[in-house]
């Protein structure tokens, strides 16, 4: 009689491509959740939740993604630096000119999940305000959300 084996994906063994995102007149949040889908992993028959099977993701641009309904002057951003009193308001108008970068990590970070994997996951999103990126030796397919 034979037995259904679940398979496990080894991390010696997980092949890793590498995306290009334009994040041009994107929405935050549904480009938020295709990306995060892509760190994960969980596009790729071989998804193991215990494992990062995720690719490389890199988004370009991002100073030009947009949200929805009155998010661009209602929505807030917060920091704490640990110190009494060292807490610390961002609302997205000020953040998409001074570091439109974190707002696209921040968005991405909540749909991963929290903990060492997650951390190993984030690090596999490669963020830039403008068209250039380093990696073009990698040679990144173009992905379209």
């Amino acid at each position: 009689m034979k037995r259904n084996v679940t398979y496990n994906a080894k991390k010696e063994t997980v092949e890793r491509k590498w995306y290009v995102v334009d994040a041009t007149d994107k929405v935050l949040g549904r480009m938020a959740t295709a990306v995060a889908r892509i760190l994960r992993g969980k596009d790729k028959a071989t998804f193991t939740p215990h494992v990062d099977t995720g690719d490389y993701v890199i988004i370009v641009n991002a100073g030009k993604v947009r949200v929805t309904g009155k998010k661009a002057e209602q929505k807030t951003y917060f920091r704490h630096s640990g110190y009494p009193g060292g807490d610390k308001t961002f609302s997205f108008d000020v953040l998409i000119k001074t570091n439109p970068c974190r707002i696209i990590e921040e968005a991405v970070w909540g749909m991963l999940p929290k903990g060492r994997l997650g951390s190993q996951m984030i690090k596999k999103l490669k963020i830039y305000a403008g068209e250039d990126f380093p990696q073009k030796a990698q040679a990144p397919l173009k992905l379209e959300l």
